[in-house]
This record gives C-alpha cells, sequence and structure tokens, in this order.
C-alpha cells in the first residue's frame, strides 16, 4: 500500500500545465498539483474523463483544475491549449509532458514501419513541440519542465522495441535541453517511472488469464513488494517542479521501488511456472 503523505505545504502557487493529464499517472500529478494549491490546467483526448477529473479536483483541492480536449499527436492542439493557459493566468510555470501509451507486447516482426512513426509522434514529437511553444512563457518566469519519460528507455523491455525508443529519446531530449535552457534559468528534468498502477498497468493485468497472480508476480519485481501510485508519482513532479528543486535539472529521476537494483528472474522460461511461462515466448536460442 502506497503511503498517504503530502509531502509540501498547500502554498503551491505555479501555473502547470499537464498532458495526458486525465488518467494515470497524469491524473496522479493533477491530483497533488491541485491539493497543494496550484491553478493546474489538463488536457487529453477524453473530454468526459478530462472533465470528471477537473470536476471532482475542483471539489476537493486547495488549487484548481481546467480540462482542455487536446490531441497531442496534432501541434497545432497543443499550441492552442499553451496559448489557452497563459490568456487565462497570464503565465506559464511548470510544463509536465505526460501523455503516451505502451503498444501490446509484440515482437519487431509484428510491428510495422508505420506504427513506429505514429508512436513517436505521440511519445516524442509532441514532448518536443509542447517544449518549443511553452518555452518563450517559461523563460519569462524561470519556470521547468518535466518529462515523463521510463525505466525501460535505460534498461529495455521485452516485446516493447518501439516503445523503449521512445522513451530512451525522451531521455536524450532532456539532457540536451537542459543544456541550452540553462542560459535562460530554465530547468529540464525527467521522470522515469517503473511499474506505477497506470491506466495501462491495471488494464493490462486485467486482461491476463490469471489476473491476480499476474498482480503478485509484477509486485514482485520490486524490492519495494508492490507497484507505485499515480500520486506517488505525482509528489516527485511536484518536487522538481518547485523551488526545492531549483539546482536539479537534466537529470533522469527514477521512481521504480528498486526494480533494476540486484540479480532477478531473467530466463523465466527456465523456471516452469505456468503463469510466467505465458507471458513470455520460449526463446529460440537460449544462451
Amino acid at each position: 500500500m502506497a503511503p498517504n503523505v503530502m509531502p509540501i505545504p498547500q502554498d503551491f502557487t505555479k501555473v502547470t500545465l499537464i498532458t495526458g493529464g486525465s488518467k494515470g499517472i497524469g491524473s496522479g500529478c493533477a491530483r497533488v498539483f491541485v491539493e497543494a494549491g496550484a491553478p493546474v490546467v489538463i488536457c487529453a483526448r477524453g473530454r468526459e474523463a478530462g472533465e470528471a477529473l477537473a470536476a471532482e479536483l475542483n471539489s476537493q483541492g486547495s488549487g484548481e483544475c481546467h480540462f482542455r480536449q487536446c490531441d497531442v499527436s496534432v501541434p497545432e492542439d497543443i499550441y492552442r491549449v499553451i496559448d489557452w493557459t497563459v490568456d487565462k493566468y497570464g503565465r506559464l510555470d511548470c510544463l509536465i509532458n505526460n501523455a503516451g501509451m505502451h503498444p501490446p507486447h509484440r515482437a519487431i516482426d509484428e510491428f510495422s514501419v508505420e506504427d513506429f512513426k505514429q508512436l513517436l509522434d505521440l511519445n516524442l514529437v509532441s514532448y518536443f513541440a509542447a517544449s518549443k511553444y511553452a518555452l518563450p512563457h517559461l523563460r519569462e518566469v524561470r519556470g521547468s519542465i518535466i518529462n515523463m519519460g521510463s525505466l525501460v528507455g535505460t534498461m529495455g523491455q521485452q516485446l516493447a522495441t518501439i516503445y523503449c525508443a521512445t522513451k530512451g529519446g525522451i531521455s536524450a531530449f532532456t539532457k540536451a535541453l537542459a543544456i541550452e535552457e540553462a542560459r535562460h534559468g530554465v530547468r529540464v528534468n525527467a521522470v522515469l517511472p517503473g511499474n506505477i498502477l497506470s491506466n495501462s498497468r491495471v488494464e493490462g493485468v486485467a486482461q491476463s488469464e490469471n489476473p491476480e497472480e499476474l498482480d503478485k508476480l509484477v509486485d514482485s519485481w520490486q524490492w519495494a513488494g508492490r507497484s507505485g501510485s499515480n500520486e506517488e508519482a505525482g509528489y516527485v513532479c511536484l518536487f522538481l517542479a518547485s523551488d526545492w528543486a531549483s539546482y536539479v535539472t537534466g537529470i533522469d529521476l527514477v521512481i521504480s521501488g528498486g526494480s533494476e537494483l540486484g540479480y532477478g528472474v531473467k530466463a523465466p522460461w527456465k523456471i516452469g511456472l505456468d503463469l510466467v511461462k505465458s507471458q513470455y515466448p520460449d526463446p529460440v536460442h537460449p544462451m
């Protein structure tokens, strides 16, 4: 069970835009930022979920939340949301690039070139576009950008070549942009989640043949013995957006419960467990 904590006093007033903010980690960020007192704009494709979350947060938090419909794979949509946010509040202090998706697990043979191009547009090019359009405003206030990457962008993941490529690109983009924007006082950082109870994680397990056992298996990959919550990812982003992190830029901040540490099961097909074997194909040429 994730701890229920509020690490920063409720006087955080930085205007924050969160892409993909209606669900998963994006919604966790929105909850934490609004609870801390921030004016927050969330954008996503799904109007119903976005408006429902904004209404819920406005009834609970000390900050406020507005929803704007946006497809981040369309640069003009991103520009309009940033423009609306600055018109509304007169400033933009923090951009959280979070929108993206993890496609179904498939071998590279089963992905098309077009699949890869579309995922690049959603997971990586949208980060470039949002950052480009937000930076003129962020420079005025010496603000910050937080890019949501992934632990697997640095360590790889089976049957996820195109996803890992997009997330690895986010880390490289973050470092290069942090160097470029240092002269303007804009900090740029990346957050690399491991197993977080996002929508894709929950839905993926639910669709398996034995959800309860698979959920336990995935939880066992972390030394923390559990998966993280969306709000825990939000707390990390709140720190990076705050003045507490004024000396932090260009980093990959891993939030994984220690899943990348130490030895683990790397050849699951050798264990003989039906549950584990069902998640991985037999190797063609085992070492």
